[in-house]
């Protein structure tokens, strides 16, 4: 059975074949969502070899945390720019998976990794996430899971408020339009746990910000920080 879905499926590929989303190729039979050669180019950031790295400095004096890291490098035009817009606009949400899979491998013999209880994706708000049809955080979140074995939570942290677009807003306005979108639930569940906050871009980080104050209400978290991609300036 499993031979014939095997053939069935590589007749299928003949004639659509799965597209890689960082250079649009056709993939080979064991790669997925990106190809070999996007996976090497990667603008790779290795914070998570520097603690004071710029995702950190982002954070620093906003909020108490204990690490913070981003996989790649997002700038406009780039690869990753690519790879995102395809996750969040075109339905691509196994890239999604693929790149949390990608930056696990890449941490997960990191010490500041080795302490982690939980991890939590940015939550959308469910009519947002309905109209996209998911959340692409929680797709990274589970690719990293996969690898790092930890269990995901998407039930602990929602999004009450919706808010209006972020991209053309300043720092402090993102904060002051998030800063009592999101509520905890069930939060016994959840003290003294480190957790690892993630979302897919790490920009002026006011969501980020936004949603680890509500974390730090719940007795002794203890919260760690990390993005898919972090726009450099």
């Amino acid at each position: 059975m499993k031979a014939i879905y095997s053939y069935f499926k590589d007749f299928v590929a003949l004639f659509f074949p799965e597209l890689c989303v960082g250079c649009g190729t056709s993939l080979l039979k064991n790669e997925h969502s990106l190809c070999t050669s996007c996976i090497f180019h990667l603008p790779r950031t290795h914070f998570h070899l520097d603690p004071d790295n710029s995702a950190a400095r982002t954070f620093w004096g906003r909020f108490p945390f204990v690490h913070a890291d981003a996989f790649v490098y997002f700038q406009k035009g780039n690869k990753v720019q690519r790879i995102i817009h395809q996750l969040k606009y075109n339905n691509k949400s196994e890239s999604g998976f693929r790149m949390g899979e990608l930056y696990g491998h890449e941490i997960q013999h990191v010490p500041p990794w080795q302490d982690l209880d939980i991890i939590i994706p940015v939550p959308l708000h469910p009519k947002k996430k309905r109209q996209r049809g998911y959340n692409q955080s929680e797709h990274i979140a589970s690719g990293l899971a996969s690898v790092l074995n930890i269990p995901v939570s998407t039930t602990h942290l929602v999004k009450k408020m919706q808010t209006s677009s972020q991209t053309k807003k300043t720092r402090f306005e993102r904060y002051e339009s998030q800063k009592e979108a999101f509520l905890i639930q069930n939060s016994t569940e959840i003290e003294c746990k480190h957790i690892l906050l993630i979302d897919d871009v790490i920009t002026t980080g006011a969501t980020l910000e936004a949603c680890a104050t509500a974390l730090l209400e719940v007795k002794d978290v203890r919260i760690s920080i990390a993005g898919i991609a972090f726009a450099k300036s």
